[in-house]
């Protein structure tokens, strides 16, 4: 079965990131397809991938060979702003060690997902070498606010980014203040924020906190900032608006939660 790792674009020569990995088998009509979240550690022929979770598995019946070879050559070029690099070795799946467990420790933060909405189809209308330099400026404005903001740049995921706060408000005022900072570039994007408790181990941090706060990152419009109520409830004090925006089902995640847009 073929294996592809994404590659984000300052990924190539970078150790310790979190990506995605494809496996794809093709059998006369039907792909069968397997992904998931990987950890990537070293980098050339040293490289070791692992599955962060275990991956998904998905049978497409296509109905033709070329719909399937069709299906199978998009299912590993989704997004303009990465590329797709066959992976040779297997992918293992990390085993944690009593001692590893121990070490961890647990952290509460305010959680930050920034990505850009319809990337795709702005990479396309802009070309490679104009979309390259596009998202250079935009990292180099998101850093920019996280620096005067004091929150810690986590990972990057292509065209999106996660960071952690300490305080809340510091987190929402850098929410509203990079989408003011990225409108220039001609981009929309969305930014979900979340406050909960996570593990950290190093440079590795794991918990259901990060999850929610992805999910509450999807269900932002073009240029809105949502919240979860944990978030909300730790900011009676801040002065900022907030705009009831319902109780939402975060896919993958067990209960209901109601969340918060940022009144500019």
């Amino acid at each position: 079965m073929p294996k592809f790792l994404r590659i984000g674009l300052h990924q190539s020569n970078v150790s310790g990131y979190t990506s995605k990995a494809w496996c794809v088998r093709r059998v006369g009509s039907t792909v069968f397809l397997k992904w998931g979240a990987v950890e990537v550690h070293g980098v050339g022929d040293g490289r070791k991938v692992y599955w962060t979770r275990l991956p998904q598995d998905k049978t497409i019946r296509c109905g033709s060979v070329q719909r399937a070879k069709d299906y199978a050559k998009a299912a590993i070029a989704r997004r303009r702003s990465h590329r797709y690099e066959p992976l040779t070795g297997n992918i293992a799946n990390r085993r944690r060690t009593a001692e590893r467990d121990a070490g961890l420790k647990q952290a509460l933060a305010t959680i930050l997902f920034v990505d850009i909405v319809r990337s795709t189809e702005k990479a396309a209308r802009l070309g490679d070498t104009r979309w390259t330099q596009v998202m250079n400026h935009y990292y180099a404005a998101v850093r920019r606010e996280l620096k005067t903001l004091r929150g810690k740049e986590v990972v990057t995921t292509g065209d999106g980014l996660l960071a952690t706060f300490k305080a809340p408000t510091a987190g929402v005022r850098c929410a509203t203040a990079i989408c003011e900072a990225v409108r220039t570039l001609g981009l929309d994007i969305r930014v979900g924020l979340h406050a909960g408790e996570y593990k950290v181990s190093g440079a590795e941090v794991v918990g259901l906190a990060f999850h929610i706060g992805a999910r509450v990152a999807a269900k932002a419009r073009a240029g809105e900032v949502l919240v979860s109520s944990a978030v909300k409830d730790l900011m009676s004090q801040s002065g900022i608006r907030f705009k009831d925006r319902g109780v939402h089902q975060l896919k993958g995640v067990p209960e209901r939660w109601r969340l918060y847009r940022v009144e500019h």
